[in-house]
């Protein structure tokens, strides 16, 4: 029966039906052929939701939405501007870097690129670059929010695994600098080699500070979160109360651009975020507690033992398992469908419980760049006003880095592991 219930949801997914009425219709024929309680549905549908460290995601959302819409946004970006806008690739650079520090408060790509990516875009087209490029390097960046503390996927997968939070975010963070680091240097080699424009001169201390002083107080966010996190001093849940509470604070207080209109707008736009992905939580786990039941898990993985005990070779396999789910899946329904089958083969392996999360999310990631559920790719398209061939094409030179970043998350585990032990000492 488990593995009927599966087929069913492949079979109405990939003909068409919304992925929640994929999962709940299987999910709710099951309940009734083997006649269980109907209450039943109710019952794990609710106690999905009542989780603590899930109150993070509407919360991250929240802050996102706030900084899009009370001028943060635009002093993160003067300030990126400011600091690499001589590098060869100009506002390209700036694009790149600047979603690395946007991201270390909104924790999720697309709310880049609407925010941020946006102004990148628009930005980047006035000063002569071709759209497609301009949306392939957003696109390209906007990878860096999901891995890059506060990240809500990662917040996901802990929920799911169990598998501890703090270490999750902290651990993320050498693989946000590593990627963003091979973007700008792919960024630096195109430009180079198409002669895009930059800035005319590097910035002289007193316009860097300039420029610092009125993003400071927004850069200082990741540092309270993290740090506040790492000390022991409150949960991600926590931190991202604090950190909504500190952005409505530098918002009204500090930059004087909060009004009752954007606080009703924020909180608007959150609630249709939070509930989009809340209820894939919810059917997701029914889905799941009728997996379990069932056995499937435990199938699937002495199956993939079967295979292979060697834990980078289980890994890979779980790579290509999710790539071609990323495909086709959201992130959040392909981390609580697919998360709890593969994690525990895996762990029972030897590979390390936080490594897979990032591995995971990561890879996860490239999903929204690939056709042809690509949601970056449709949002980019959009915003820049080019098409998604257009777009795919611009892309070609940024997947080398993004894969390359994949492959040594995978390879080389010290670089994920490495600052979360660090902290533990």
């Amino acid at each position: 029966m488990g593995f009927l219930v599966v087929l069913a949801f492949l079979g109405l997914f990939m003909i068409g039906f919304p992925v929640v009425y994929a999962i709940l219709l299987p999910s709710i024929l099951y309940v009734l052929v083997e006649g269980l309680p109907f209450g039943l549905l109710a019952q794990r549908i609710t106690y999905a939701l009542d989780s603590f460290p899930l109150v993070a995601v509407p919360l991250f959302i929240f802050v996102g939405n706030l900084m899009n819409l009370s001028g943060i946004t635009d002093r993160i970006f003067r300030f990126a501007y400011t600091l690499v806008g001589r590098v060869p690739g100009g506002l390209a650079q700036v694009n790149v870097f600047g979603s690395l520090i946007f991201s270390g408060m909104s924790g999720a790509a697309l709310a880049d690129i609407g925010g941020l990516g946006r102004i990148e875009i628009d930005a980047m087209k006035k000063r002569g670059f071709d759209p497609s490029f301009a949306g392939a390097v957003t696109a390209a960046s906007a990878t860096l929010g999901p891995i890059f503390p506060p990240s809500i996927p990662l917040i996901v997968y802990g929920s799911v695994t169990s598998v501890s939070i703090v270490q999750l975010l902290v651990a993320g963070i050498m693989p946000a600098v590593l990627c963003t680091a091979l973007l700008m240097l792919t960024v630096l080699i195109v430009a180079i080699r198409h002669g895009h424009a930059r800035a005319e001169r590097w910035p002289t201390a007193g316009e860097l500070v300039a420029s610092l002083v009125p993003a400071l107080p927004a850069i200082l966010a990741p540092v309270l979160m993290v740090g506040g996190m790492t000390a022991g001093a409150f949960t991600p849940t926590e931190a991202a109360a604090i950190t909504a509470v500190y952005v409505i604070f530098i918002s009204a207080a500090l930059y004087r651009e909060l009004t009752p209109a954007h606080l009703w707008h924020s909180a608007v736009l959150t609630a249709r975020s939070s509930s989009a992905i809340l209820i894939i939580v919810a059917s997701a786990a029914l889905f799941g507690w009728i997996l379990a039941v069932e056995q499937v898990p435990q199938t699937f993985a002495a199956t993939l033992l079967g295979w292979s005990k060697d834990p980078l070779m289980l890994l890979i396999i779980a790579n290509l398992i999710f790539f071609i789910a990323g495909m086709f899946l959201d992130s959040t329904t392909a981390t609580l469908l697919l998360v709890p089958i593969i994690a525990p083969p895996l762990v029972m392996a030897g590979v390390d419980p936080v490594q897979l999360g990032i591995v995971t999310i990561f890879n996860l990631m490239l999903g929204l760049l690939t056709p042809p559920m690509g949601l970056s790719l449709f949002l980019v398209s959009d915003i820049a006003q080019v098409s998604i061939r257009q777009l795919l094409r611009a892309l070609v030179p940024f997947y080398i880095p993004l894969v390359s970043t994949l492959v040594i998350l995978t390879l080389a585990k010290d670089l994920t592991l490495w600052l979360p032990r660090l902290i533990a000492q």
